[in-house]
């Protein structure tokens, strides 16, 4: 006979089938009551159900309402362990767990942590983790859902291991966290799964997780229960990595789109060339564009939907895992970018996330970015700071990454950015600076440094915002380095113009140094500066294509001179004409051509040569690391200055002239601060037939003549668009004269 339910109950699952239960274990699993131990199963469709309990007694359940199964078991006078056994109509009886019998697998310490926004360790307990209960009838595995609504009506998981129908998964609400829980038994890993969300607005909405480690691969937008079994193999870097300064360090990044270096690359192929690629360089790090999951590939991951995930697109999450630990095995570090300062609108994602704005700002005025047509978040809001900083943290950690590099950090800074009078609210002392934005920015950064030794986090921040990478307890954001814009700026502008039309624009190149060492800085050639029109590094500068080529070289020797760390976007580093495309790959066959291969060629030597000398990065943000020899020479379109390893001038020292003219300098006089003799360790021209021959390998014996307010001076001859770096000849330096009486 089937039960009828009191009205009590009847409300209860009435509710539950109808997605508006916020508490399913109160009415399911296993409840003691004055009559004994109560199983209440939810099972739609079924056709019978019963329950074997750990001592081996069997209970037949009763449909009692709506796809709920109930009976008592009258001579229990305590919980136990038990399993469903379920018959569809198909003849089997299937053995099976029962989701409502388990506690909540997050703790209170966990649930006050992420209360407050304190959670550092987020992603530890929020999205899909794949989970072990013990018991009396055997181990069970399956899969831990958390996801944080705070005003949805009710949250149920659905996938492909309950056919995408909500009424067979309700999750409960845990206090007064705003987080839903559910354990799923027999759910591990590579299952697809959303949230089915009954909103404050009373629509239901099925999304993507926001903790979601793994994705299916665009345009699917279901989330994936990972569990990573990737054994590390870079114990020797990340000893290294934690007793070394990054700020100190060398430094010059190859920045790569993973989609578009070789397209059809996966990461574990990548882990090959593009490890072997970039070791023979001698580059220090590569930096990579967003590697996040991203619905629209053309928005080179800055439009990011899976903050925590990895996209799909070249391989699983172990599998970058795979690609990271190469490239340190390899020697080289990786630097992701990260993009905190906005989020698309896509309806399977963050956006109105429990039908309401959540994470987003609920005023468009803070809440929405013009530029890019995509959300703000709501940085004032702990739960969305917390998600943000623990992400940081998470890539870090979890995948062992070097280094953050920070997406448009500007539009974080102002609240009045790109946007008009009326279009945006004041701070409370009724200025355009976004406080809330700047507190994310510096917790995030401190709690980074804090956790993870060895690290550096970069700003791509455009305006003259002080303190960038000052640190926190200064009042400053306390990122490790900036973009220095300005420079780039500066720079491909002098370059544009035509050798006879420079000595006009002289203060382009000067004026870097007036704040070189305000910050700590990066000088960016980035994907920025050759996309949408701008044109390649190469086809930015006038003239027949020698000319350009050696420009070209010239320049990338003067970059790595300059104070500051350097990165290079993929296809400069062999001045390739086109225009970037993220839609196919670089043109590798240019490398076929001598001259392109020797601007190829000619970085590899410059980042032997950086590695090798000291000067050119120990004191990168310290005046004392820098002197001009000659600023002036406007109408020679030279430059000429020292690098020193160590501020009171002894140890390393590198002198560095450019020739950014059309004409030869026969016989440069060069004031140089030491004795001996003095090698001429590069040398940019050379390389083809218009060019003067290269004058790499030369010694040159210092005169005791002083010049340009050095002791000693050599003479050299600089060719037309070219670089030279001279260094002492350990072991030659003269002892200094005494001085007569």
């Amino acid at each position: 006979m089937t039960p009828t339910p009191s009205p009590e109950v009847g409300g209860a699952i009435t509710a539950l089938v109808q997605g508006r239960h916020q508490q399913p274990h109160d009415l399911l699993g296993q409840h003691l009551e004055p009559g004994g131990l109560r199983i209440r199963v939810l099972k739609p469709l079924a056709s019978a159900v019963r329950v074997r309990f750990e001592d081996g007694e069997e209970l037949t359940l009763d449909h009692e309402a709506e796809g709920v199964w109930t009976g008592v078991r009258t001579d229990a006078t305590a919980t136990m362990d038990y399993r469903l056994l379920v018959a569809w109509g198909d003849g089997v009886e299937h053995e099976q767990d029962d989701p409502y019998r388990f506690a909540p697998t997050l703790g209170e310490v966990d649930l006050h942590l992420v209360g407050e926004g304190r959670h550092e360790e987020l992603w530890t307990v929020l999205g899909a983790r794949v989970h072990e209960y013990g018991g009396p009838m055997g181990t069970v595995r399956g899969t831990s859902f958390a996801v944080w609504a705070p005003r949805a009506k009710a949250v149920r998981v659905v996938g492909d291991f309950n056919g995408w129908d909500g009424r067979m998964h309700p999750m409960r609400l845990l206090g007064a966290s705003g987080v839903w829980e559910l354990f799923v038994p027999g759910v591990g890993a590579g299952e697809v799964y959303k949230y089915e969300i009954r909103g404050a607005d009373d629509g239901v909405r099925t999304k993507a997780d926001p903790m979601a480690r793994r994705t299916e691969c665009p345009p699917r937008t279901g989330s994936v229960v990972d569990d990573s079994h990737h054994t590390w193999g870079d114990d020797a870097w990340m000893e290294r990595r934690a007793a070394a300064d990054p700020h100190t360090g060398p430094m010059s990044v190859y920045e790569v789109h993973l989609g578009s270096w070789r397209q059809g690359m996966t990461y574990r192929d990548l882990a090959e060339h593009l490890v072997n690629y970039v070791t023979d360089l001698g580059f220090t790090h590569v930096e990579l564009l967003p590697v996040m999951e991203h619905p629209y590939g053309p928005s080179w991951g800055y439009q990011v939907t899976g903050y925590y995930a990895p996209t799909a697109r070249f391989g699983t999450p172990d599998d970058f895992k795979y690609l990271v630990d190469a490239l340190h095995r390899a020697g080289v570090g990786v630097i992701l970018d990260w993009v905190p300062g906005h989020f698309p609108r896509d309806e399977f994602a963050l956006a109105r996330f429990d039908g309401l704005p959540l994470y987003e700002h609920p005023d468009p005025r803070r809440g929405d970015q013009p530029d890019w047509g995509t959300h703000v978040f709501d940085f004032g809001r702990l739960e969305v700071r917390n998600f943000l900083v623990a992400n940081a943290v998470y890539w870090l950690e979890e995948f062992h990454i070097d280094g953050l590099r920070v997406d448009a950090v500007a539009s974080m800074l102002y609240l009045d950015y790109s946007r008009r009078d009326g279009e945006w609210i004041p701070n409370v002392h009724g200025g355009p600076e976004h406080l809330e934005a700047i507190g994310l920015l510096q917790e995030a950064n401190a709690t980074a440094y804090k956790r993870v030794p060895g690290i550096v986090t970069i700003a791509e921040e455009s305006t003259s915002w002080p303190g960038v990478t000052k640190p926190t307890s200064a009042g400053g954001l306390g990122f490790g380095l900036k973009w220095n814009m300005g420079w780039m700026n500066d720079t491909l502008r002098y370059l544009h113009e035509e050798p006879v039309h420079r000595q006009y624009h002289h203060n382009l190149l000067t004026f870097s140094l007036m704040y070189a060492f305000s910050e700590s800085f990066v000088l960016p050639i980035s994907h920025d500066e050759v996309v949408h029109g701008k044109g390649s590094l190469v086809t930015k500068i006038p003239g027949e294509r020698p000319d350009q080529l050696a420009t070209v070289r010239a320049f990338l020797a003067y970059m790595w001179s300059h104070p500051g760390k350097q990165l290079l976007f993929m296809g400069s580093e062999f001045a390739q004409p086109g225009e970037w495309a993220d839609g196919r790959s670089l043109d590798w066959w240019l490398l076929d051509h001598a001259a392109h291969y020797r601007v190829h060629a000619l970085v590899k030597e410059l980042n032997t040569l950086y590695r090798e000398h000291p000067a050119l990065w120990a004191l990168d943000a310290q005046p004392a690391g820098f002197r001009w020899l000659d600023a002036d020479d406007n109408t020679g379109n030279l430059l000429s200055y020292l690098r020193f390893e160590n501020a009171d001038g002894t140890g390393d020292v590198v002198a560095s002239l450019v020739n950014y003219s059309g004409q030869d300098k026969e016989w440069v006089r060069v004031g140089v601060p030491r004795s001996g003799r003095w090698e001429v360790v590069l040398d940019t021209s050379g390389y083809d037939e218009a060019s003067s021959p290269s004058q790499a390998g030369i010694v040159l014996e210092a005169e005791t003549s002083p010049w340009n307010d050095q002791p000693y001076s050599v003479t050299v001859r600089v060719a037309r668009l070219s670089t030279l770096y001279l260094a002492p000849v350990p072991g030659t330096e003269k002892p200094a004269p005494e001085l007569g009486i």
